[in-house]
């Protein structure tokens, strides 16, 4: 029986997962996430991968990630900025076909000053849907 059950897990892990798309959500830094790849929809153990959007006129809250890397693609909007480092003092502007790398650890905010939403595909090595942020409220009012 044993033997059983540990081939139907193995035939199970080894087939590939279609995921439809799914329900947004504000993350709770301020975007706003839909969830394609995680640890809850496939079963991922390693990687997290989905759209963020930042709504146009909207930024996120100061924030940093623990413990994972954060790799994203800017796929619609005009620009944003991203601001990183400890004070957050260094600013630079994302554009459609950008790619972004965030490494962890790393304060950053995102603002988009235009009228268009920015999109981007994003990808992390951690696969929880709901990911480890940690909020840095003492930051948010440098970033005019």
């Amino acid at each position: 029986m044993e033997n059983q059950t540990m081939q139907a897990k193995n035939a199970h892990a080894s087939t590939a997962k279609i995921v439809r798309g799914s329900d947004s959500y504000v993350a709770e830094q301020g975007s706003v996430y839909r969830s394609g790849v995680s640890a809850e929809s496939v079963g991922s153990s390693m990687l997290w991968l989905g759209m963020i959007s930042l709504p146009a006129g909207r930024r996120t809250s100061a924030h940093r990630h623990q413990g994972h890397e954060t790799a994203l693609l800017m796929t619609a909007g005009k620009e944003i900025e991203i601001w990183s480092g400890a004070e957050l003092e260094r600013c630079e502007k994302v554009l459609p076909g950008d790619y972004l790398f965030i490494p962890a650890g790393v304060p950053h905010l995102a603002v988009n000053r235009s009228t268009e939403n920015a999109e981007f595909l994003a990808a992390r090595n951690d696969p929880a849907a709901n990911e480890s942020v940690v909020l840095m409220p003492e930051l948010d009012d440098i970033v005019p």
